[in-house]
């Protein structure tokens, strides 16, 4: 048979099974900052065997927007953040901010799409980094949404319209009892479900449940050919270039103590996957229901001497795991074709049978399981920096003029971001072409451009010598998707 119409045979029965059968159910599980690049899906065995062993692990996933809130709406609207208008974690950067709250949320969420369709939905854990309300965002039939960022013990939840505050109990292994309550009490005959979960990990302060908190004693940060190594002014762009660099000694070993927290503070998320996966087991329920597993950004430990931190336009920090496993997944597969967190609301419409509203800006992920290759991909990256007098810390000898953020002396005040660490990326993959071209928004008009088949670590930037012409395309495919919408969003430029 040619291999054309065979694989076109599969995949018209993949989606043809899906419209005969039931509904599936969909359980999507985001932690907060776990990498890939530094090896941060490394301690979870068990998620490793009972998600990415039965289903898919797709290798080159990426964030649109590498901070919290910005990716958080992405994901859970399909949109890019200039169309959520969500630009960083601040409310000055409309992160729960109005526009979010008064157009996204009421109409273009993954989760009043399902919730139309008839689904039960469920919601527990971090939600976006402004959000403290007693306010249920619509769409959730059940909801336990965090106030605030990323912790561990003392939170408050709102549950269901009423805030909760938590003192001593451990967050993930509470957000792990009530998706379990949560599946058990569906009688799926009737409804399928939906169920969103956002533990901490391995979200800064890195905290471990107790029982986890002698694991790995002997582990480093992993020393990659760019960590921990100084940038020249043509290099990198200016904020990288701060002091000091290369970090001391002491500097790098509170880096170590991060990694190995960082991986403690997962266990408990495995511990989660295996439950969750126990119970669709013990309730029949594996065979139609999906699994997600993702991350809403990368992270970046002594790279290019950048003490810990996301924010940047670099592999450690854009690169999220990504795996699904579900009905007519083969296990075990790996698939090369770019993907980003802006597919997954589009993927789920598929899957619940809904259509892709015209507003979401990512596409479906499902034909891609059954295409060997990569299919050609232009993705954006965008990111607004976060420095302003306000994030000045007087500890370090910057001065509030300089608008930078996340200077702490824990890490000499080498700072994490500032008022103009902003800017736009094409991420480029092809079969024969793997390549980031940035634009920064300084005084500088700071471009950077890396080879990723070439150059894995991102040691040489080639922005200055590519040729006119080239440059020239991916200038005008950085206009194109930072004003897109929608299809246009999908388009090579």
């Amino acid at each position: 048979m040619d291999r054309k119409l065979s694989i076109s045979l599969l995949l018209v029965s993949f989606v043809g099974g899906l419209v005969n059968c039931e509904r599936p159910n969909i359980v999507l599980i985001v932690t907060d900052d776990q990498d890939i690049m530094l090896k941060g899906m490394n301690p979870m065995a068990k998620t490793q065997q009972l998600v990415a062993n039965r289903g898919a692990t797709f290798v080159n996933a990426f964030t649109s927007s590498p901070i919290c809130c910005p990716s958080r709406s992405a994901l859970l609207s399909g949109q890019y953040a200039h169309n959520t208008r969500t630009f960083n974690n601040s409310e000055s950067g409309g992160c729960y901010g109005a526009h979010w709250r008064e157009k996204v949320e009421p109409a273009e969420t993954v989760a009043v799409l399902l919730a139309k369709a008839g689904y039960r939905t469920f919601y527990a854990g971090k939600y976006l980094n402004e959000y403290h309300s007693d306010r249920v965002p619509p769409g959730w039939t059940q909801w336990y949404g965090l106030h605030g960022n990323s912790r561990y013990y003392n939170y408050t939840l709102n549950e269901n319209g009423q805030n909760k505050f938590y003192e001593d109990e451990y967050l993930t292994d509470l957000l792990k009892s009530l998706t379990l309550e949560f599946i058990s009490s569906n009688d799926v005959s009737k409804t399928p479900f939906f169920a969103m979960v956002a533990p901490p990990a391995p979200h800064q302060p890195f905290t471990a449940a107790e029982r986890h908190e002698q694991l790995f004693p002997d582990l480093e940060a992993l020393k990659t050919k760019n960590f921990n190594i100084p940038c020249g002014p043509l290099e990198k762009h200016w904020l990288l270039t701060m002091p000091p660099a290369p970090l001391p000694k002491e500097t790098l070993t509170y880096l170590d103590s991060i990694y190995r927290n960082r991986w403690r503070s997962l266990m408990a998320v495995d511990e989660l996957v295996e439950a969750v996966v126990s119970l669709l087991e013990t309730k029949n329920l594996l065979n139609n229901t999906y699994i997600f597993y993702t991350s809403d950004n990368g992270y970046h430990i002594g790279q290019f001497s950048l003490p810990y931190d996301k924010r940047q336009p670099y592999e450690t920090d854009i690169r999220v795991p990504f795996l699904v496993a579900g009905p007519k997944i083969t296990p075990k597969s790996l698939i090369t074709s770019p993907v980003a967190l802006i597919d997954i609301a589009p993927t789920i419409a598929e899957l619940a049978q809904v259509k892709q509203p015209a507003a979401m800006d990512g596409e479906s992920i499902l034909a891609k399981l059954d295409r060997d290759g990569i299919e050609e991909r232009q993705l954006l990256i965008e990111y607004w920096g976060e420095g302003s007098e306000e994030t000045y810390n007087p500890d370090c000898p910057w001065q509030k003029k300089d608008r930078l953020s996340l200077c702490s002396v824990d890490v000499e005040c080498h700072c994490q971001d500032s008022w103009n660490n902003t800017y736009n990326c094409v991420r480029h993959m092809a079969n024969d072409l793997d390549l980031i071209y940035c634009q920064f928004k300084d005084h500088e008009n700071f471009a950077e451009a890396y080879d990723l088949s070439e150059d894995l670590y991102q040691m040489k930037n080639v922005a200055y010598e590519m040729l006119p012409s080239v440059r020239a395309k991916y200038d005008l495919a950085i206009v194109n998707l930072t004003k897109c919408v929608g299809e246009s969003c999908r388009r090579i430029y």
